[in-house]
């Protein structure tokens, strides 16, 4: 099959760039189209521009002007939440059949997480990639959740400061929100919470996930065997996602149980996983995992989609 959907990537920055970088290597369904941003100095759009992508420093309305829009398929939104909302607007009102692969905390479209539930939504004309965090740490509640009933699961994704551009730290607490969310709607849990810790170390740390889950009482052995079936799942687009160490567990006894806020006692069992992302240095630095997560989990999903398209 030689036929590719054509793709623009809106936002040139870091996330864009990357995901650019990415398409033009390893893509098998799509191709380029265009690069849009705001800022013409931008490196991204000079990048594009050496690579013989047509560019635009006037946002998605200059997109819209473009010869090639005609042709695009796909948008990957890769601004921020507020933008993002406009962007899928304007969009919409002048061609209502593309897609668009939010990379921001938006959710205006589902959440989705190509592991767990990309099949379910290969016909959405949006979807939303939910954060960095929750692209590493939700495939492994969601591979407790098949196992047993999950009532309870804690995130806390850190990652270096470095990572973390001005989109980022701008849409901190649409972060915390859309994956604890996400957590719940994707991961199976009753409840769920996410943490984010920007780490001004140096030299800059790789980003590290640590997942706690609250389960009913389960077979060690095979909630075990299905994160470590999970993960390698994801590393089949994420090469450099892994678990650090084994999988602990500690069993919760009735007679001695944990109090959590909302939900009350509990005693089961608890899983503790952990995780390291380390990027593919396509664009950014190997330790910017969580940047690296974002763009192949929105390739990997956009490429599946892509396929189901030209299979139609």
């Amino acid at each position: 099959m030689n036929k590719k959907l054509k793709v623009a990537i809106i936002g040139s920055g870091n996330i864009g760039t990357d995901l650019m970088i990415k398409i033009l290597r390893n893509a098998r369904h799509l191709e380029m189209g265009a690069m849009v941003g705001i800022d013409p100095a931008s490196d991204g759009l000079a990048r594009a521009a050496r690579m013989g992508i047509a560019i635009t420093h006037e946002g998605v309305e200059g997109l819209t002007r473009m010869d090639v829009f005609k042709d695009i398929d796909f948008v990957f939104d890769a601004t921020s939440a507020g933008a993002h909302v406009k962007n899928d607007a304007f969009l919409r009102g002048i061609k209502p059949g593309i897609r668009l692969i939010d990379l921001t905390p938006a959710a205006i479209g589902p959440y989705c997480v190509p592991v767990v539930n990309l099949e379910q939504n290969l016909d959405q004309l949006n979807v939303n990639m939910v954060t960095c965090g929750g692209q590493a740490t939700i495939p492994m509640v969601a591979a407790v959740s098949r196992v047993a009933k999950v009532h309870y699961a804690e995130i806390v994704a850190s990652i270096a400061s470095k990572s973390a551009g001005p989109g980022t730290r701008a849409n901190i607490d649409e972060f915390t929100e859309t994956t604890s969310r996400a957590i719940e709607v994707i991961g199976g849990a009753t409840k769920g919470k996410a943490i984010i810790v920007m780490n001004p170390a140096e030299p800059p740390l790789m980003m590290r996930d640590t997942v706690f889950v609250l389960s009913e009482a389960a077979d060690q052995a095979l909630v075990e065997a299905s994160i470590v079936e999970m993960a390698a799942a994801v590393q089949a687009y994420v090469p450099g996602y892994r678990l650090k160490q084994r999988v602990q567990f500690d069993v919760i006894p009735e007679d001695a149980p944990l109090t959590i806020p909302g939900l009350g006692r509990f005693s089961g069992l608890k899983t503790s996983v952990f995780l390291e992302v380390e990027g593919a240095a396509h664009y950014l630095p190997a330790y910017a995992g969580n940047l690296d997560i974002m763009t192949s989990a929105a390739l990997a999903t956009a490429e599946r989609m892509a396929l189901s398209m030209l299979n139609a």
